[in-house]
C-alpha cells in the first residue's frame, strides 16, 4: 500500500500528493518526490515502475523481495536492497527488506515483511532543509543511516544473551541447555553477519572511486554508514568468536563432569574389589590353606578388609575422588 507520497522543492515540504499526480511534479525543475509504500501488491510496483521509469530487472527484484543486499545502477537510477532487523517479544529475530529506487528528482522506497516505518527519517530530513536541498541522494543516506542504526540495538540484545549464557557457564544447571542457548546465539550472529556482510562490501560504492550521480557530494555521509557497518561487522565477528569459545568451553565442562563421575566409579570400584579380592582367595577351599581352620582366622579377614577399604576411602577422598 502506499504510505507517503509528498513532493519537496529547495528542501522544504510542498505538498503531500496523491500518486496521479507524480508526472505533473516530475516535470518540474528542482522539485522531488518521496515515496514510500509497504507490502505493495505486484500492480502498484509496475505502476511505480512506469511512473518512474524504473528498469525491469530491478522493479522485479522490488516485487518478489527476498533479495540480498546490494546496490546497482541502472542509467541514472540507483537501486539499492538492505535488510530491516526488529526484534520480537520471543527474543526472536524478523528479518525485513527494504528496496529503495533513487533517482534524479525522486526516491521511491517499499518496505517487505518490516512493521517500523521511516517517519522518524522523513521528520529528520525536513528538519535540516539546508542538506535536503541535496535532494533524494540525502534522503536515500538518511534512510541507509537509519537502517544500519537500528542494528545495533539487536546486536547488543544479542551481546547481553550471550554474556548471560556465558555466566550460565560454570553455574550449576543443565549443561545441555546452555549449549543450545550459545547455539541459538551464534545463529543469530551468524544471521546478522549475512545482512551487515554484504552491505559493507556494496555500500563503499557510494564514497569511494566512481560514485552515482545521485550520490555526488555526499561522500563523507555514505563513509559514515560505511564506517556504521565496519564496526558492526567488526563487533559481530568477535562475539561469534566469543560464542565459538564459549560453547568449547560448555563442551570441556561436560567433558569435566564426565571425567568426575568416572573418578568416583573408578574409587568405589577399588573398594569393592579389595574385599572381593581377599574372599576370594579364602573362598577357594582348597584343604591344606593356611588359617583355613584358625579360630581367628574370618575376623582377621573382615578386619584386613574393613582396614584396608577404610584407607582407601580417606585416601580417595583427600585426592578429591570421593
Amino acid at each position: 500500500m502506499l504510505v507517503n507520497c509528498v513532493v519537496y522543492k529547495e528542501g522544504r515540504k510542498l505538498a503531500d500528493i496523491g500518486k496521479d499526480d507524480i508526472s505533473d511534479y516530475l516535470k518540474q525543475p528542482g522539485v522531488f518526490v518521496w515515496v514510500a509504500m509497504k507490502d505493495p501488491s505486484d500492480e502498484e510496483v509496475l505502476e511505480m515502475q512506469e511512473e518512474f521509469d524504473l528498469h525491469e530487472l530491478a522493479a522485479e527484484d522490488a516485487r518478489h523481495g527476498h533479495q540480498r543486499p546490494k546496490i546497482e545502477e541502472y542509467g541514472a537510477v540507483l537501486f539499492v536492497v538492505l535488510n530491516t532487523i526488529e526484534l520480537m517479544p520471543t527474543d526472536e529475530l524478523k528479518v525485513g527488506e527494504v528496496d529503495i529506487f533513487c533517482g534524479p528528482n525522486f526516491i521511491l522506497s517499499i518496505r517487505h515483511r518490516t512493521e517500523r516505518g521511516f517517519q522518524d527519517v522523513r521528520s529528520r530530513a525536513e528538519r535540516e532543509p539546508e542538506l535536503l536541498r541535496n535532494g533524494s541522494g540525502f534522503v536515500l543516506y538518511a534512510l541507509m543511516d537509519a537502517i544500519v542504526d537500528r542494528y545495533f540495538p539487536v546486536l547488543d540484545a544479542i551481546e547481553t544473551d550471550l554474556e548471560h549464557a556465558e555466566e550460565q557457564l560454570f553455574v550449576g544447571g543443565a549443561p545441555r541447555a546452555n549449549i543450545e542457548q550459545l547455539y541459538y546465539v551464534k545463529r543469530e550472529l551468524m544471521e546478522l553477519k549475512h545482512i551487515v556482510g554484504p552491505a559493507l562490501e556494496t555500500s563503499n560504492k557510494l564514497f569511494g572511486g566512481r560514485v552515482p550521480q545521485v550520490c555526488m557530494g555526499l561522500g563523507d555521509y555514505f563513509r559514515d554508514v560505511y564506517d556504521h557497518l565496519l564496526r558492526l561487522n567488526q563487533q559481530i565477528d568477535t562475539l561469534r568468536d566469543t560464542s565459538n569459545t564459549a560453547i568449547q568451553v560448555a563442551l570441556a565442562m561436560i567433558s569435566l563432569d564426565d571425567f568426575q563421575v568416572t573418578k568416583r566409579l573408578a574409587a568405589y570400584a577399588a573398594l569393592v574389589a579389595v574385599p572381593t579380592m581377599i574372599a576370594g582367595v579364602y573362598g577357594m577351599n582348597f584343604e591344606h590353606m593356611p588359617e583355613l581352620r584358625w579360630t581367628f582366622g574370618y575376623p582377621l579377614a573382615v578386619g584386613v578388609m574393613v582396614a584396608i577399604d577404610t584407607f582407601l576411602f580417606f585416601r580417595f577422598r583427600k585426592a578429591g575422588w570421593l
